[in-house]
C-alpha cells in the first residue's frame, strides 16, 4: 500500500469525530459572537449613559461592530456546515 490509501483510509475512519468537532466549534462559534456582541451593547449603554450628546456616533459604531461580529460568526457557521456535510 502506498501512503496516500493509508492516509485516506484514516481520514475515513476519523470522519464522525471530525463531525463532532465541526459542531462543537459552531456551537463556540455562536458563543462567541454571542459574548462579543453583548460586550459592544453593554459598554456603548455605559458610554451613552456618560456622554449623551455622543449617543448618534456611538450607536452607529455600536452596529458596524456587531454587524463584523456577525460577519465572522457566520463565516465559522458555515465553514463547519461544509465540514459536517462534506
Amino acid at each position: 500500500m502506498d501512503l496516500l490509501s493509508i492516509l485516506l483510509q484514516a481520514g475515513m475512519d476519523l470522519m464522525p469525530v471530525a463531525k463532532m468537532v465541526a459542531a462543537l466549534a459552531a456551537s463556540i462559534a455562536v458563543l462567541g459572537a454571542s459574548r462579543g456582541i453583548s460586550a459592544i451593547g453593554r459598554s456603548s449603554v455605559e458610554s451613552i449613559a456618560r456622554q449623551p450628546e455622543a449617543a448618534g456616533d456611538i450607536r452607529s459604531s455600536m452596529i458596524v461592530s456587531a454587524a463584523l461580529i456577525e460577519g465572522v460568526a457566520f463565516f465559522a457557521i458555515v465553514l463547519c456546515l461544509l465540514i459536517v456535510f462534506m
